[in-house]
């Protein structure tokens, strides 16, 4: 029992109510009830009755804030969705929401819920029943016994998929004495090692650095896939019989049942296995599993939906029958309305209904009619809430405010306190609520209520992010720089050679020592083969295309220094062009703004949302440099929908503080609107006046506005270049917001900075850039990265398929049926008007529209504004969707020919759907029967497991980023990144703004140190199996500099691998020997008989000196074609000898120096 639930034991009506629930012999009914009203019921006879409960709603809209509801008054409420079944052969499809309803069932049989929300749609889609989950789900504890091969068949009997490095959910990989597994429904993966059979620890890991982090005791391993089969030979054997089962015409079903068959016995999995459901089990859907109660809201609308979406169903089994993709007996997926009243009346469902109507869906033993108030979420200001509450406090009433977030209601409850009300703020929900007391506590629902009988009245605050913030999975920090994703014909880059073709690892036997090299072909049949202890030196080669046609060079042409010699010198003129404005800027005269004031607080307390790390840190950035003297000029970076608005409106609200104006500038007058409602929405509750320029706002307005602005009556001013227009003048310019920078021209935005030379600059680009490009520019250009998502995204429904125009019609038919619009991608301009009028011919009802780069700002505009107002039902357009604006009724996405785009530019147009609460659907397409090159094929296979498994999702960022650094600098560096490869692009940027700064800058020849000595290091396939693992091992090697990160990779290598063999320790041991050669001018040493020789250009005196006092004769000095030092060594020990020959040399540079 809690406060919400307590609150109600005054109410007569549902104290009856509740006695009657409890003692259920036959079916009963409430009515008169709102939705939160009816939710409020739910939560408070489960926890006053001590029961769990089923709770079926009629749609997933319905189930999400049903969901969210209930958890606010402090149920364990979880949400079982709705799936997609999927019959047709695709070559990919997403499977988020499969797994959540494992992760679901699987709590139901454990226990662990209060109340479980479904769609009427959901529960009654046949899944797996209880026992088939029990049989295949297990648990691993710490300290027991376990056969791995055994482990490894449970897996994939589960349904499972065995990778290399696990990724992404239902993934699991083996090395050795570890297993990773990813179970559906975790939040990390695990990492399971063993001491022989016995389980030594469990550990969860994250999936960006593969590094552990916190131990377990257990974890709980469930199916991954709703559809599940003894074996492959079982489930071929019952294909068989039913195939032979089939009379008469049904060849056509006959022969796909045989081709599946025919699949499983050779030991392939299905692409599609969603139609043998019905064949390896029956099931009633959700109600195949046990619960004390069972609710339903709004039961009429429950039937309609259950009864429409069988409908539906039916007409799609039609044409799947025809064309014998199922066949009877497997043509039944769903409950259908018969079914599910015969539930309610066995289970004694609950009806929770608003209104009276004829009867319920089966006759009630006991019905109870509530008398209750709602009313709609509280705006945010002081003024109307002190408005509502003075009556209820007055008349004693307890009264709760949901406010937000933890931080909002802790300032809403001082704020009510200051104002005279006896306001207390809870961290966690109190015992009891008390009368003529008003309790904040954090949190949201989707409407307030009052109940009279009792004296109690609920407000809240619009929406707020509850979902946890997920901690970030995937970073950039990384990704250039990984060869773990090479495979053999890649582009790869060795930084003295140039760019050749990766041709694999080769093991090569010298002086009876097998040591591992990777092979690199050059043009006109040139190889090099570089020692894995040089990786270091070696780099995938990644361009800002990923079609683009690159050029291999020539062992020893001199094509390769000259390339360099002239992108470093491009880099030199940059670097010089901005330390040069930089510190122009450094030095000219701006506004400092003061610290933050109270104002700013409260503004910043009420924004509804949890911030991320990364947006707390930006923020932080850009009030440091506008609280400098010297005028900002910052770039925020970051994906669309990462909350750069936030952040940007947030340094507005600063610069209005000190008595400044703001101008926020942006590329479309749709995108100003869109800026001008959500600064308008975000700031109502303080004293700001806010306007917007645009094609929106009369002439006589216009007028008013310029006019009032000059008189600095205008606070902040959103609008498009028309702001710059020259009969415009600000009163007090302190802060100019430039969105989506990239869509403006380099001569727009120097004719900007010219103006407002002493005014604070911030630009907001929705592309995101390498890390490694803002940390190579630090110091020239100050910038912001967001890398973090929100917690909040849900999953996008996304099949990859083979083209099919009647497909995709039916497609965009089940989105406009349900109210929504679509996004039809093609991409090309020739065609993209006949595709439309196509389109239309085939779903007349619809509204089709057409949007393509080619069209001016005011067409776009107009197209815009009309897929906004829902006047537009499909909108037929090309990429420039990618920089659009946010159109949250826009769910279903289809995209032809998808391999022609990258993974990056897929996943960002992707994210243009799933904006709202609603179910969105991706359609990723790719031509019929087409022979596919391999750079489309490579792609194709990146679509599929990015769609099923979300890998990839790493290099699709890269990807983006590269692209992102190319628009960024332009596009005469745009070709010096092609021209050399993205890694060393950035060396040599790093290289070009050192020289500008003064910094010494090594000599590249200096950097290359080749040791070759007969000793055993390399890593052992039967340590890391993977190539890429191994290769991304190498080179993290190869990177070591110090003892410390030696010690690092010790770590890291025994985490995700076991203990490292002896071989590995002699890699590291070389890396630290070249490390500090290297910082000694020694550019080779190599074994010759039993003498160590140290080969460099210049012999300092201090080194023979030191040589003589400890060898004692051992060493020489030979001044032949090459000069070397050789030392001949003692036992045999080259290892040891190397090592103490360096450390002397060290030691005496060390000593002469001081």
């Amino acid at each position: 029992m809690n406060c919400f639930s307590k609150i109600l034991l005054s109410d007569k009506e549902y104290v009856n109510f509740q006695n009657a629930v409890d003692t259920l012999t036959s079916p009963a009914g409430a009515i008169g009830l709102n939705n939160i009203n009816k939710l409020h019921i739910i939560h408070s006879l489960c926890k006053n009755l001590g029961k769990k409960a089923f709770v079926i709603v009629p749609d997933e809209a319905t189930a999400i804030k049903a969901t969210e509801d209930l958890n606010s008054f402090g149920s364990k409420a979880i949400m079982y969705p709705r799936r997609e079944f999927t019959f047709l052969d695709v070559e990919g499809i997403s499977r988020e929401f499969e797994h959540i309803r494992l992760g679901v069932l699987s709590k139901i049989i454990k226990g662990d819920y209060d109340i479980i929300v479904a769609s009427i749609g959901a529960s009654s889609q046949m899944t797996m029943p209880p026992q088939t989950l029990i049989d295949n789900s297990f648990t691993i504890n710490a300290g027991e016994e376990i056969d791995i091969q055994e482990t490894v068949e449970k897996l994939i009997k589960a349904g499972y998929t065995r990778f290399d490095q696990v990724d992404s959910t239902s993934q699991f990989s083996v090395r050795g004495g570890l297993i990773d597994i990813f179970p559906p429904g975790a939040d990390d993966p695990v990492r399971i090692e063993l001491w022989g059979n016995t389980i030594d620890s469990i550990a969860k890991f994250d999936i960006a650095t593969q590094r552990r982090n916190s131990m377990v005791d257990s974890i709980d391993i469930i199916p991954s896939s709703e559809v599940l089969f003894k074996s492959k030979e079982e489930q071929a054997k019952k294909i068989d019989a039913l195939a032979e089962s089939l009379k008469g015409k049904a060849i056509k079903a006959r022969e796909k049942l045989y081709a599946d068959s025919d699949r499983l016995k050779q030991g392939l999995a299905l692409h599609c296995n969603d139609k043998y459901l019905p064949l390896a089990y029956k099931s009633k859907g959700l109600f195949d599993y046990d619960t004390d109660l069972l609710f339903v809201c709004e039961s009429g609308k429950c039937k309609e939906r259950i009864e429409n979406q069988n409908k539906l169903m039916l007409e799609d089994i039609k044409w799947l029958l025809q064309d014998g993709i199922i066949c009877k007996s497997i043509d039944k997926f769903n409950l259908d309305f018969e079914d599910i009243k015969y539930i309610y009346e066995s289970r004694k469902a609950v009806y929770l209904d608003s209104f009276a109507r004829g009867s319920f869906d089966t006759p009630v033993g006991y019905l109870s009619t509530f008398r209750s108030q709602s009313f709609n979420a509280w705006s945010g200001t002081l003024s109307q809430l002190k408005d509502e509450l003075f009556p209820l406090v007055k008349t004693n009433y307890a009264v709760c405010i949901m406010a937000g977030t933890a931080r909002s209601a802790k300032a809403l409850a001082y704020d009510l306190s200051e104002l005279g009300f006896n306001s207390h703020y809870y961290e966690k929900t109190p015992k009891e609520f008390t009368h003529s007391t008003v309790t904040v506590l954090s949190g949201t629902t989707s409407q307030g209520f009052q109940i009279s009988s009792c004296k109690f009245a609920l407000m809240t605050y619009g929406k707020v992010n509850q979902g946890k913030k997920k901690r970030k999975h995937f970073s950039s920090k990384d990704a250039v720089h990984s060869l773990d994703e090479l495979v053999v014909g890649d582009y790869i880059v060795h930084s003295v050679h140039g760019i050749g073709i990766f041709e694999g690892i080769h093991a090569l036997e010298l002086d009876n020592v097998s040591k591992d090299y990777i092979k690199i072909s050059y043009a006109k049949g040139d190889t090099l083969y570089v020692p894995v202890t040089q990786l270091d030196l070696v780099s995938k080669y990644i361009g800002p295309r990923d079609d683009a046609k690159v050029k291999i060079n020539r062992l020893g042409s001199g094509d390769w220094s000259k390339a360099k010699s002239k992108v470093k010198s491009s880099l030199q003129d940059m670097a010089k062009e901005l330390i040069a404005l930089y510190s122009k800027r450094m030095n000219t005269k701006g506004f400092a703004f003061s610290d933050d004031t109270d104002m700013q607080r409260d503004f910043e307390l009420r924004f509804a949302y949890d911030e991320t790390d990364d947006q707390l840190r930006s923020i932080d950035e850009i009030k440091a440099d506008m609280q400098r003297s010297a005028p900002m000029d910052r770039l925020l970076c970051g994906d669309v929908g990462f909350g750069k608005t936030e952040v940007a409106l947030r340094a507005a609200f600063k610069c209005i503080g000190d008595s400044k104006q703001c101008a926020i500038l942006v590329p479309t007058t749709v995108l100003a609107l869109q800026h001008y409602q959500t600064a308008v929405k975000r700031m109502e509750a303080f004293p700001i006046r806010i306007e917007m320029l645009s094609r929106f706002v009369s002439a006589a307005k216009q007028k008013e506005i310029v006019k009032d602005l000059a008189l600095g009556k205008i606070d902040l001013l959103i609008g498009t270049h028309k702001l710059f227009s020259q009969d415009i003048k600000f009163s007090d310019l302190g802060l100019l917001i430039v969105d989506e920078e990239q869509r403006f021209g380099v001569a727009q935005k120097e004719k900007i900075k010219e103006r407002f030379p002493k005014v604070d600059v911030l630009t907001l680009s929705a592309t995101p850039i390498p890390r490694t490009l803002n940390m190579a520019m630090s110091g020239i250009r100050d910038m912001s990265l967001l890398e973090e998502a929100p917690g909040d995204r849900k999953p996008v429904q996304t099949y990859v398929l083979e083209y099919d125009f009647g497909i995709l019609v039916e497609a965009m038919e089940k989105e406009l049926s349900r109210g929504g619009q679509c996004y039809y991608l093609h991409n090309n301009i020739d065609t993209i008007d006949h595709l439309a009028v196509q389109i239309k011919k085939a779903i007349p009802d619809a509204t089709v529209g057409v949007a393509h780069g080619q069209m001016s700002e005011e067409q776009l505009s107009d197209v815009w504004q009309k897929l906004l107002n829902a006047e537009i039902d499909i909108l037929v357009c090309t990429t420039i969707i990618e920089t659009g604006i946010d159109v949250p009724n826009v769910n279903t996405l289809i995209i032809e020919n998808a391999d022609r785009l990258g993974l990056a530019q897929l996943h960002q147009i992707r994210g243009r759907v799933g904006r709202s609460s609603r179910r969105a659907y991706a359609y990723f397409t790719f031509a019929q029967n087409k022979e596919l090159t391999d750079i489309a094929q490579k792609r194709l296979e990146a679509i599929r497991e990015y769609t099923e498994f979300g890998s990839g999702f790493k290099i699709a960022m890269r990807d983006l980023e590269i692209r992102g650094a190319g628009s960024l600098l332009g596009n005469k560096q745009h070709g010096h990144m092609e021209s050399v490869g993205y890694d060393m692009y950035i060396k040599l940027l790093e290289q070009a703004v050192s020289e500008e700064k003064g910094e010494s800058v090594p000599d590249e020849k200096e950097e290359e140190c080749l040791i070759d000595l007969p000793v055993d290091a390399s890593i052992p396939e039967n340590y890391i199996s993977s190539t890429p693992q191994r290769l991304d091992v190498y080179k993290m090697i190869a990177n070591i500099r110090s003892d410390s990160q030696a010690n690092d990779v010790y770590d890291e290598l025994t985490d995700r691998f076991g203990v490292p063999p002896a071989p590995v320790y002699g890699l590291v041991e070389i890396a630290l020997l070249r490390n500090l050669a290297q910082k000694l001018g020694i550019y080779e040493i190599r074994q010759v008989g039993i003498c160590v020789r140290f080969f460099l250009n210049d012999v300092k005196p201090e080194y023979l000196i030191a040589l003589n006092e400890k060898m004692r004769g051992r060493a020489k000095l030979n001044s032949g074609k090459k000069t070397f030092i050789s030392v001949e060594t003692i036992g045999g020990d080259t290892i040891g000898c190397t090592g103490e020959v360096l450390k002397l040399l060290d030691n005496s540079l060390q000593t002469e120096n001081e």
